[in-house]
């Protein structure tokens, strides 16, 4: 392998790892505090793309798509948890995973039915469109650039928030000890509701800047929530710190994993990771439940 394909792919790399943190951080937060499966987080990736691309059709701006995008698909995510999945909070995983499965199958029919089967367009915008000269004699694209970029901002403006912020530390507080937050005051129904909201905004987000990428098509949902169910389980459920690292390493090691290995060998590389990791640290690199 040249050097200038080692720097594309290690680009690469972080650039699906960006993604992934965006699906996991969501998941995670989710899982950690709801104690719920949440299988339908695919389908609002898929909806922020679909939103996106409407809104792009309409007005030609990307700009403007973004912010629409998101916030729809934080509606729609607060939508979901109040009508359905508020109802689950008690109930077994099992029944968690058969409802949220049931979401996919509604998501997809619905996106059948207003979008149709035929993938629909959604082009990066005009200033990011060419390439970006690189050290080493690498042309990246300046739309992953831009992604890679939003993601970081993303990861920073996460961690301050729960970190630094009361709402914040009421998220802690409820990863580490539901019953004891909600005795100490906590509003845990509109924590549930902001934090859900707030993971399907980010799926959103992904989704919108996946799209000029893959394709903008039914189903482009369920690929990246397995690698995001990886990086969640990988990282510790309810970390956000450990969703960044284990995106970062499942991102890198899926596109070198891929390039280097045997397909077949190729494929399993990051859930060989994930078996290692786990067998490690059976609760993850940075587990919050001790």
């Amino acid at each position: 392998m040249t050097f200038s394909l080692f720097i594309e792919q290690l680009l690469n790399g972080v650039q699906l790892g960006v993604m992934l943190f965006l699906m996991a951080a969501g998941l995670t937060l989710v899982f950690g505090i709801m104690n719920l499966i949440n299988l339908a987080h695919g389908s609002l990736y898929m909806a922020g793309a679909f939103f996106a691309a409407t809104v792009f059709q309409i007005s030609g701006s990307f700009l403007l798509a973004v912010p629409i995008a998101v916030a729809l698909t934080a509606l729609v995510g607060g939508v979901v948890e109040r009508a359905v999945l508020r109802q689950f909070y008690a109930r077994s995983h099992l029944d968690q995973v058969l409802v949220t499965f049931g979401l996919i199958l509604v998501f997809n029919d619905a996106v059948r039915l207003i979008w149709g089967v035929v993938p629909v367009p959604l082009a990066p915008p005009e200033a990011l469109a060419g390439s970006v000269h690189l050290f080493g004699g690498v042309d990246y694209p300046a739309f992953r650039l831009a992604i890679l970029g939003v993601g970081a901002l993303v990861a920073l403006g996460l961690y301050f928030v729960v970190s630094h912020t009361r709402i914040g530390m009421w998220i802690r507080a409820g990863a580490s000890n539901r019953p004891m937050a909600s005795a100490l005051g906590v509003d845990v129904e509109l924590v549930f509701s902001l934090v859900f909201s707030a993971g399907a905004g980010l799926a959103g987000l992904a989704g919108l800047m996946a799209g000029p990428i893959t394709a903008v098509q039914v189903g482009m949902g369920e690929p990246i929530l397995i690698l995001a169910l990886v990086v969640t389980v990988i990282g510790g459920i309810g970390s956000i710190r450990g969703a960044f690292v284990a995106a970062l390493m499942i991102g890198v090691g899926d596109t070198f994993g891929r390039v280097l290995l045997p397909p077949a060998l190729g494929s399993m590389a990051i859930f060989m990771l994930m078996a290692a990791i786990l067998a490690w640290r059976p609760k993850g690199l940075f587990p919050v439940h001790g």
